[in-house]
């Protein structure tokens, strides 16, 4: 008699992350392999493949292997899952009744978690996997919501959340939260915001910087080692017009944190929407200026002219709306 194939997945959890390098496994990770291997030898079973995902939360559904053991799954390339716990698989009840409860009885495969005792086999544990996802879709709930109110109060007290500095600072290292001046940056955009104060367009101050060879702030950060994904597209790493538009009305420039400009449209999506100007966080003098009051007040006020009025005294209804495919202007 043939023996059953299992296929073993693990994720790493939030609360433990023990890691010695970047590319090891975690304590955690090597445990739940450890576990999982010596349960499937217990009952007979032959190991097809592990899967395992490492930094990644049980919300997920990007998650490579996850996905990956979906696909080997459909294709009925093994006959069990087997996981720690359910919420190792997923946090998601709709995941639960999609799959566990759904496409695996239909794919012919077999649930089994064993601290939590799932085992897709036992018709009789059904509604304790149903109460494990109900639980377990709680439990993001709550965490996300804490973890919002968390942050909420650290944007109203000024204080920096953001995984990177604004180009023209960088994280201060003796003070969480708290932005310090990059020099070599600034220097760029104390530039930017005098050539434009002296008349030059955006199109042109992009292209100065560009002839310079100087990188733009998506290249740069890569340079000082804080992205390490290769830009994907051939100018992925030139100034454009929008770039340097975005940083000359950017507050943080003379001094005041300015972050919520985007929201989250859930928890369990990684999709953000912008936020009005109402709802920013926005707290004046939190870290040093780059850019004095007069000249930012002078380059507001020729950003306003740049809106050109018609001769009927009005604005017109595309200006700062709309752009030249071709130029840019």
């Amino acid at each position: 008699m043939n023996k059953l194939k299992v296929a073993i997945y693990c994720r790493l959890s939030e609360e433990d992350r023990n890691k010695e390098s970047e590319d090891d496994d975690s304590n955690s990770i090597q445990n739940q392999k450890s576990m999982l291997n010596k349960y499937a030898l217990e009952q007979g079973w032959e190991i097809f493949k592990v899967y395992s995902d490492d930094d990644y939360t049980g919300s997920d559904r990007r998650r490579p292997e996850f996905n990956n053991l979906l696909r080997d799954a459909k294709a009925q390339k093994f006959n069990i899952i087997l996981c720690k716990t359910q919420s190792r698989f997923t946090r998601e009840l709709e995941l639960v009744e999609k799959y566990i409860h759904g496409l695996f009885p239909i794919w012919g495969i077999r649930f089994v978690s064993v601290v939590d005792n799932a085992d897709t086999a036992n018709k009789g544990n059904k509604k304790s996997r149903q109460i494990n996802g109900l639980v377990n879709e709680w439990y993001l709930e709550d965490m996300s919501e804490n973890i919002k109110s968390v942050l909420i109060d650290r944007r109203k007290n000024g204080f920096h959340i953001g995984a990177f500095a604004l180009y023209g600072y960088k994280k201060d290292p003796d003070m969480k939260g708290h932005l310090i001046i990059d020099e070599e940056a600034a220097k760029v955009v104390r530039e930017v915001f005098t050539l434009f104060s002296n008349g030059y367009g955006k199109t042109a101050i992009a292209r100065i910087l560009n002839e310079r060879g100087i990188p733009n702030p998506t290249e740069y950060k890569r340079l000082h080692g804080l992205r390490f994904k290769a830009p994907k597209t051939r100018n992925s790493t030139l100034w454009s017009y929008y770039a340097i538009a975005d940083m000359l009305i950017n507050e943080i420039y003379i001094g005041n944190m300015v972050q919520g400009k985007y929201g989250s449209v859930s928890y369990k999506t990684k999709q953000n929407k912008p936020r009005p100007k109402s709802q920013w966080y926005i707290v004046e003098g939190t870290h040093e200026a780059i850019i004095d009051r007069e000249l930012w007040d002078r380059v507001q006020l020729l950003i306003v002219q740049k809106a050109k009025p018609f001769t009927i005294g009005q604005i017109g209804l595309f200006a700062r709306k709309t752009r030249c495919m071709y130029c840019g202007y």
